[in-house]
């Protein structure tokens, strides 16, 4: 334990605390144990070592990853008990999937040291949603994606803007006379903006280690698939990535693939389970997980510029990063006569010399526009969106 506890204090210590995540005040951290769900790459390592850091005693708290060899011959309900016998109050432990039966481990630190918290990250979100419900009513499992574009503002440009409600964005009630550019910075972030580690060497590289990792690894060892199958899964993503946008067809998408028509609709979910892609349901019964699915799309615009080599279609791009940065607090769903609906709101995307036509007649009607700077009556610059977390 000493070595874990030397490898904690040096995480900690490096860890920046200047800017903090949405998801970190969306956490109530007095739960007792608390799970965090998100894509690779998104920054839930950061976030929780940031916790221990600012609210946390670093002497009784413990941060720990699934993946060290330490668990090879330790049980983690050992971990949990020498911990707490030697006062240890926090248990963080990173990459909790890696570790075979975590979800009955868990529920047994749980129950047998009411006096410790636990927090635990994972990226494969199909086996943790799958464990969690090994865990009743014992965890809280909050889900993160990656950066905003006021975020990306803040992390690689240094400029701070609060966040704006989305009533605040449709009725121009946002300053934004302090971000010079705004065109320029957007299409930066469409690019290599969303995931935090854009700021290191090789992103392109790296998030296709993501990408290979999700695919290759994730989802074939949740859904048991072969090597074989797991590779019929980057096909399906190549596949949306160049649609405009791409409304799924069954039959059609079998076909292409090689595969069973019962099974796209599996895949689909796991991809999107994963945060490879996004799917756009109608409003049936007013809830959203039981709407058909009318449009796929990859789940954020930097997945298209690495998957189809920046030769994406850009009407699907402007969709992609709409129903990416308001599916946050909002529930967007497809409409009849526009591209998409928020609760009362309709929306049509396009480019700057987009029309009316489609909103003819309709109460709370917006275009969206991409490439404006400013918006006006109806007109709702695309990048103001990127405000709402």
């Amino acid at each position: 334990m000493e070595q874990l506890f030397h490898y904690s204090k040096s995480l900690i210590a490096q860890v920046d605390v200047s800017f903090k995540r949405y998801a970190y005040a969306n956490i109530n951290w007095k739960n007792r144990l608390i799970g965090l769900t998100g894509p690779r790459g998104v920054g839930k390592t950061t976030l929780v070592l940031q916790y221990i850091k600012t609210e946390l005693d670093p002497q009784k708290s413990l941060y720990v990853t699934a993946e060290d060899f330490y668990f090879a011959s330790t049980r983690l309900t050992e971990l949990a008990a020498q911990f707490v016998q030697s006062g240890g109050t926090h248990l963080i432990i990173d990459e909790i999937h890696k570790y075979p039966q975590w979800a009955t481990e868990l529920k047994l630190i749980y129950d047998y040291h009411p006096q410790l918290q636990v927090v635990f990250t994972g990226s494969s979100i199909l086996d943790l949603k799958k464990g969690s419900s090994d865990l009743s009513r014992r965890a809280v499992l909050y889900t993160m994606q990656g950066l905003s574009f006021r975020e990306y503002l803040y992390v690689f440009k240094g400029l701070e803007f609060p966040v704006y409600t989305l009533e605040q964005l449709l009725s121009h009630q946002a300053d934004f006379s302090k971000l010079p550019l705004p065109l320029v910075a957007f299409g930066q972030y469409l690019k290599q903006g969303y995931y935090p580690f854009a700021q290191e060497p090789d992103f392109e590289m790296r998030l296709w280690q993501v990408i290979n990792q999700t695919l290759e690894v994730d989802i074939p060892t949740y859904a048991q698939m072969n090597v074989s199958t797991g590779r019929k899964l980057k096909q399906l993503l190549a596949v949306v990535a160049q649609s405009v946008p791409f409304k799924p067809n069954m039959s059609k998408m079998a076909d292409l693939l090689g595969i069973s028509r019962n099974n796209i609709a599996d895949y689909l979910l796991y991809l999107e389970e994963a945060g490879m892609l996004a799917q756009l349901r109608s409003d049936t019964q007013g809830v959203r997980a039981l709407g058909k699915i009318d449009k796929v799309y990859l789940d954020n615009t930097n997945l298209s510029t690495v998957i189809t080599a920046d030769q994406s279609n850009i009407g699907n791009q402007r969709e992609t990063f709409f129903l990416n940065q308001t599916r946050v607090l909002h529930q967007p769903t497809s409409s009849n006569f526009v591209d998409f609906a928020i609760a009362a709101y309709h929306f049509e995307l396009g480019g700057k010399n987009k029309g009316q036509k489609q909103l003819a007649n309709q109460a709370n009607a917006f275009v969206v526009k991409d490439n404006i700077e400013q918006g006006y009556l109806n007109v709702i610059p695309l990048w103001h969106f990127g405000f709402l977390y």
